[in-house]
């Protein structure tokens, strides 16, 4: 049998394999990638519960957000049902507002009209009894002025008794 370069390959070969399995490198290499693929799950178990937590947290965050805006959908519902009532309130107060000064007006108006006819009944009358006075003075003797006096005093008093009754 002759000993080549093969043999001795294979020879070191085994001795390099004896030699790990001696020094327990098979074993060491073994645990240290049961160790990392136990960190890689505790890992992924880690990011599970977080990403549970983010569930449950984006739920609540969801809930709230819809709540937020249903609340917000209500108030804006009311607001706009007092937004109208306010403004038909105000519509009503503004119409009966100048309702009232509408009257207060006509009332004014009515005054003034008739504080104006008596005015200008007044001094008509003074118009009139001083063109009478002046005719009287000029044109008529006293005795038939004292006639004229006693008869227009008997009708004046006949046409008050009849305005009064």
């Amino acid at each position: 049998m002759t000993i080549d370069a093969t043999f001795w390959v294979a020879i070191s070969f085994i001795i390099f394999f004896l030699g790990l399995i001696y020094l327990k490198v098979p074993k060491k290499i073994n645990e240290l990638l049961n160790k990392l693929i136990l960190d890689i799950k505790n890992e992924i178990e880690e990011s599970e519960k977080l990403r549970t937590e983010a569930k449950v947290l984006l739920d609540n965050a969801q809930k709230k957000l819809d709540s937020a805006q249903l609340e917000g959908k209500k108030i804006l519902e009311q607001n706009k049902k007092d937004c109208d009532r306010l403004v038909i309130e105000m519509n009503d107060k503004f119409h009966k507002s100048s309702e009232i000064k509408k009257n207060l007006a006509k009332s004014k108006i009515t005054q003034m009209k008739e504080a104006t006819l008596k005015e200008i009944k007044d001094v008509s009358i003074r118009i009139a009894v001083d063109s009478v006075k002046k005719i009287i003075n000029t044109s008529i003797d006293k005795s038939k002025l004292d006639n004229l006096f006693e008869k227009n005093l008997e009708e004046s008093k006949i046409a008050l008794k009849k305005i009064n009754s």
